[in-house]
């Protein structure tokens, strides 16, 4: 079911999936998998250039020698760009620590040496978004990377938008996030879930 949320398009699975990161388990295989590297705005690859010397100390330096040699990112339209990888797969900013890999860019936005997070192509996962004339569709997706976080949000009952309240926010705003709040409760008591 796909539900209409201000210019949004939402798919009634933020609902019904359930999803807790669990690091633990997975150690971080979305910073390594997939075909290409994150997808990322223009607006975002602009603010990372204006302190990508700030994110530095915090990559890894085969990252940082990516960087030097190609840069952060491929591709110049809105629907294609995308952090460049190393050849093992790695996302340009990702760092090894305790045997979990992180986003150098998240790791220096929580020092407070930047000021924007990560990709919201990241920090929305496991929601993607996409475009549908002028509305934004909000969609789950499945991978199979993430089956321990599926089990770790039903053990605890959060489902996907739950988890990712702050991102939404950061993406949406706080007035859509309320009302995708309240369609979130006429949707259990419309359809009697828990």
């Amino acid at each position: 079911m796909i539900l209409e949320i201000q210019d949004t398009l939402v798919s009634d699975e933020v609902f019904t999936q359930k999803f807790i990161c669990n690091l633990d388990a997975c150690k971080g295989a979305c910073c390594i998998e997939g075909d290409r590297g994150a997808p990322i705005e223009l607006a975002e690859i602009e603010a990372i250039e204006s302190e990508i010397e700030q994110i530095k100390p915090f990559m890894d330096p085969k990252g940082i020698a990516l960087y030097n040699a190609i840069g952060f990112h491929e591709g110049l339209e809105i629907d294609d760009a995308a952090t460049t990888c190393l050849e093992t797969g790695e996302c340009v900013f990702v760092y090894r620590e305790n045997g979990q890999l992180g986003c150098a860019i998240e790791k220096a936005y929580n020092s407070g040496a930047i000021s924007f997070n990560k990709p919201i192509s990241c920090h929305l996962y496991p929601i993607r978004l996409g475009q549908i004339n002028e509305m934004t569709t909000v969609n789950y997706h499945e991978w199979d990377i993430c089956s321990a976080a599926c089990q770790l949000g039903k053990a605890n009952n959060v489902s996907v938008f739950q988890f990712l309240k702050a991102p939404l926010i950061r993406r949406f705003g706080e007035a859509w996030y309320t009302e995708l709040e309240e369609v979130y409760q006429a949707y259990q008591t419309t359809f009697n879930r828990s």
